[in-house]
């Protein structure tokens, strides 16, 4: 199952590419439910670097340490858990930049290993998930369209 939500962005993919290059200034203004983000190590955006993260989603807190696995300046950003089980159940999040003709789309992606039955029942879950990806994208258009 993919999880999907993509926003029109009236700010050029570098402007879009640069806000998640500077994530550690960014995190916490870009959803209310975003508590701490860091480098784990001082590489930053680049495919092998890491990074942890902590968000409320559905009121439940969230522990996430990610390792990038293909960046592709101003074009793609991909990463994954770093714990096995999780990366087993979630192997990978996305984020694609694509040009438009008065900014770009920013497309967000988690893929979710799950049939039919746990999606069923972790419908609620998923549902929040989708609600915070929707929210995300509202607000990091809000935050670049008025700087």
């Amino acid at each position: 199952m993919i999880l999907e939500e993509s926003t029109e962005v009236e700010a050029s993919p570098r402007e879009v590419y640069h806000f998640f290059e500077t994530m550690a200034e960014n995190y916490e203004r870009w959803h209310p439910d975003h508590i701490e983000f860091r480098w784990v190590d001082a590489d930053g955006l680049v495919s092998g670097g890491e990074a942890y993260f902590e968000e409320r989603i559905a009121g439940k807190l969230q522990r996430k340490t990610v390792r990038f696995t293909n960046v592709d300046p101003d074009r793609y950003i991909e990463f994954k858990p770093t714990p096995r089980l999780v990366g087993l159940l979630m192997p990978h999040i996305s984020f694609t930049i694509d040009p438009r003709p008065t900014g770009c789309e920013l497309t967000q992606r988690i893929e979710v290993r799950t049939g039919p039955i746990g999606a069923r029942l972790n419908r609620r879950e998923f549902d929040a998930v989708r609600e915070h990806m929707r929210e995300e994208g509202e607000n990091l258009r809000r935050i670049l369209e008025t700087e």
